[in-house]
C-alpha cells in the first residue's frame, strides 16, 4: 500500500499516484475537474440527490471530468459503494460478498467513518454470503478512489464498501436479493429513504482496450480500432444501461462482459463485470423492498484515458499509473440511478 493499514481499526491507501493523499492535492482534484473541455454528454444529469451512481476509477488525472460529472449527485450520508476486487484469484475469493473490518479509512480530508449499518447487515446475511476480509481491502483500489470525492463533497459521509469476486449470474442475483433486502430493513428500521438518506455507488471502468488487455478485437490499436471500441462502450451504456434496471438487463450486460459459463474470462474487458450487475440488483432490490419503487439508469456523460486533455494535476504531485495511448487506453462512464414510481 502507498499509505499502509493501521492495524485492524483505519484502512490506509492502496494507490497514492493516481488518486489524492493529502487535503490541498484534493482540492485541486475538484477544482481541476471542472476544467473544459467536458466529457461526452450522453443525456440530462438529473436534480442531486440520487439514490446511486456508476463511476469510474481509473486515475484522476484521466478520468477526474467523469468523477466530477456524477458524484456530486450524491447527497446522502450513508454511501454503499460496491467496488471491483481484482485480485479475487490471489485469495481464492468466490461467490461471496467481500466486506472490510475496519472502522474507518483515511482519505486526503481525513477518517472516512464506516457505517454501523455494515454489522446490521451482516448480521441479516447467511453464512456462506459473505466474508470480511482486510487485507483483501488493503489490495483494491476501485472503492478509495470514490470515497475521497464523496468525503470531499460531503465531510460527514459514511461509508459501507463492498467488493465484488467472480460468481455466477445466478448466485450475483441471490447475493445482490440478500444485500438488498438486509439494507432496506435497516433503512426502514430508522425511517430513512433511498437517495435523501442512503445511495449506492458502483465503481467500474469501462472497456480496457490494447494487447496488454488481451483485448483487441478491432485491430491492435490507431483511430479506426478508438472509434469502434468507444462507439461499443456508448452503445451498452444507450442499451441496457440505460432506462429501468431489470434482471435481464443485468444479466444481458453480464453475459456482454463475461462467458456465463466460465465468468473469469472476459468477453469485453469492462472491469465492473461482476460490480455493476451486482450492484444493479442490489439497490434495485432495495428500492423495490423499502419504497415499492422502481430503479431507473441514466447515462450521463463518457470519456476516455486518451480522447481528452490531462487535468493538470502534476504539480500537485499527481500523475498516472499507467499509460494513456491510441493502442493502451481505458473508458469511463458516468451513470446515474434514480428511483422512479
Amino acid at each position: 500500500m502507498g499509505i499502509p493499514s493501521d492495524g485492524t481499526t483505519r484502512r490506509g491507501q492502496q494507490d497514492t499516484i493516481g488518486y489524492a493523499s493529502r487535503a490541498d492535492q484534493m482540492a485541486k482534484v475538484w477544482e481541476a475537474s471542472a476544467s473544459p473541455p467536458r466529457p461526452d454528454r450522453l443525456g440530462e444529469a438529473p436534480s442531486a440527490g440520487i439514490a446511486g451512481a456508476i463511476a469510474p476509477h481509473d486515475d484522476y488525472v484521466y478520468a477526474g471530468r467523469l468523477y466530477r460529472e456524477v458524484l456530486p449527485l450524491i447527497t446522502a450520508p450513508t454511501v454503499v459503494i460496491v467496488g471491483v476486487f481484482h485480485k479475487y484469484r490471489r485469495f481464492d475469493i468466490r461467490n461471496q460478498l467481500v466486506f472490510d473490518s475496519y472502522s474507518a479509512w483515511r482519505t486526503p480530508d481525513g477518517d472516512g467513518k464506516v457505517s454501523p449499518l455494515r454489522e446490521e447487515i451482516l448480521g441479516k446475511m447467511p453464512a456462506g454470503s459473505y466474508v470480511q476480509s482486510a487485507p483483501a481491502h488493503d489490495s483494491e483500489h476501485s472503492v478509495e478512489a470514490l470515497v475521497y470525492w464523496l468525503k470531499h463533497a460531503r465531510p460527514d459521509v459514511q461509508i459501507l464498501p463492498i467488493i465484488v469476486p467472480a460468481s455466477p449470474f445466478d448466485r450475483l442475483q441471490e447475493l445482490a436479493g440478500l444485500a438488498g433486502k438486509a439494507l432496506s430493513e435497516t433503512m426502514a428500521k430508522r425511517g430513512w429513504v433511498l437517495g435523501r438518506d442512503v445511495a449506492v455507488v458502483i465503481s467500474a471502468d469501462a472497456v480496457h482496450y490494447g494487447a496488454d488487455f488481451q483485448h483487441v478485437p478491432f485491430g491492435e490499436g490507431g483511430v479506426d480500432a478508438y472509434q469502434q471500441a468507444v462507439a461499443r462502450d456508448k452503445s451498452l451504456l444507450m442499451g441496457p444501461l440505460n432506462g429501468d434496471v431489470t434482471v435481464d438487463k443485468a444479466k444481458q450486460l453480464y453475459a456482454t462482459f463475461v462467458d456465463p459459463d466460465h465468468p473469469d474470462t472476459y468477453r469485453v474487458t469492462w472491469c465492473g463485470r461482476f460490480s455493476i450487475p451486482l450492484g444493479l440488483m442490489l439497490l434495485d432490490a432495495a428500492a423495490r423492498a423499502s419504497a415499492g419503487a422502481k430503479l431507473s439508469s441514466r447515462p450521463v456523460a463518457y470519456g476516455t484515458s486518451v480522447g481528452w486533455p490531462e487535468l493538470p494535476l502534476r504539480d500537485a504531485g499527481l500523475a498516472q499509473t499507467a499509460p494513456a495511448n491510441l493502442f493502451h487506453f481505458v473508458g469511463h462512464p458516468a451513470v446515474a440511478l434514480t428511483i422512479t414510481r
